[in-house]
């Protein structure tokens, strides 16, 4: 197996085993032998199999139903060879990014690659296969609007994973791509409602990059309920779109703790407001309105939010729409370490913090939460 460069090759139509016609068909990718056969180990007992090595020459003909790559995203020859194959990436619904190296790059890289799913750390059997088998659940949207909100969700991906990396490597902010990535979220939600969105976030995407985008997606169905005008929508999207970056400077391995963070891992969470305001305040295309938004969506009418312990007078309204639907995005969110919290339950949540969000507004949010 060493020096293999496929597996079930020729990698056609007629390499997929006749018991395996049933079965779900996988395509793999990798950057050596060790790693290909290692994912299609954990994966031929489900699924139906082919896979190749990234060095070689691109043969698979049949369109799979996902495509797991696994190869160093620091290595410019895997990144050439991933983009060779990108018009047949595209076709497949599922694009799987298993990452060895956890770093906000590299999740940036796979994005920008075309990754629909980002696995980061040890490869885990369980998360993977939890991936193929699609946790969120069938959608009831035909294929062509399925199709849609795919690439709304890949674009605004993208857009985010961009931010992250320009924040991380000091690069320049694409603002108009950013605001660009939320207008197309405001038209699949107007199009489609949010239910479809939170349910294709929640399919593709882990960690802080789901947040984001359900952060960004609830936000725009509550300024929609609200019947916000187009410019103060802009807005809101786009600082919800915007209002996490300063995570970017935060370890990854914090961010995504499948547990509770201790008070010197919480002292540095609190950072990313400050460090968001910052790193954006020096654009010419960013309002006063979205930097207030991305310091302070943290704050609490009592005054026991960070950073600035803002009390209600000082806190805009943009600011507690952006909270309530921060605080909502991440009671649903799915992760593989816990269920994902009934909408139901996550709103009865927000009633109970009584003094510390507008009272008016969570009232109005109900319509979001349950219906909409």
């Amino acid at each position: 197996m060493q020096n293999a460069r496929t597996i079930f090759s020729p990698v056609d139509a007629g390499a997929i085993r006749e018991t395996d016609q049933a079965r779900s068909f996988v395509h793999v990718l990798a950057d050596t032998s060790d790693k290909l056969a290692g994912v299609c180990a954990i994966l031929e007992d489900r699924f139906a199999v082919a896979g190749e090595r990234l060095d070689a020459e691109a043969k698979l003909s049949q369109v799979p139903s996902a495509i797991v790559i696994r190869a160093e995203l620091r290595d410019v020859d895997n990144i050439a060879a991933i983009k060779r194959r990108a018009g047949k990436l595209a076709k497949a619904k599922k694009r799987i990014f298993l990452l060895e190296h956890t770093s906000h790059v590299g999740i940036s890289q796979a994005y920008a690659l075309g990754a629909t799913h980002v696995l980061p750390g040890t490869i885990n059997r369980n998360q993977l296969l939890s991936a193929l088998s699609d946790p969120a659940g069938p959608s009831t949207a035909s294929p062509g609007a399925t199709a849609q909100s795919d690439n709304a969700v890949e674009a605004a991906a993208t857009a985010i994973a961009s931010m992250f990396t320009a924040v991380t490597l000091g690069q320049p902010l694409d603002v108009d791509g950013t605001r660009e990535a939320g207008r197309q979220i405001a038209d699949r939600i107007t199009a489609r409602g949010l239910s479809e969105w939170l349910t294709t976030v929640r399919r593709h995407h882990e960690g802080t990059y789901q947040h984001c985008l359900l952060v960004t997606g609830v936000a725009i169905d509550f300024g929609l309920s609200l019947g916000v005008g187009r410019t103060d929508l802009e807005r809101l999207y786009s600082a919800a779109m915007f209002h996490d970056i300063g995570k970017a400077q935060i370890p990854l391995a914090i961010l995504d703790k499948p547990g509770r963070l201790d008070a010197e891992e919480r002292a540095l969470i609190e950072t990313h407001p400050v460090a968001g305001y910052d790193f954006l305040k020096g654009h010419d295309k960013i309002s006063p309105e979205i930097l207030d938004a991305v310091r302070h969506h943290h704050e609490y009418l009592d005054g026991s939010g960070y950073p600035d312990a803002l009390c209600a007078e000082s806190i805009c309204d943009i600011v507690r729409i952006l909270t309530i639907s921060d605080i909502f995005a991440a009671l649903i969110e799915h992760r593989h370490y816990k269920p994902t919290m009934p909408r139901a339950e996550a709103y009865d949540i927000l009633r109970g913090m009584d003094g510390k969000l507008e009272k008016a507004l969570v009232t109005s949010f109900k319509q979001v939460a349950l219906t909409r």
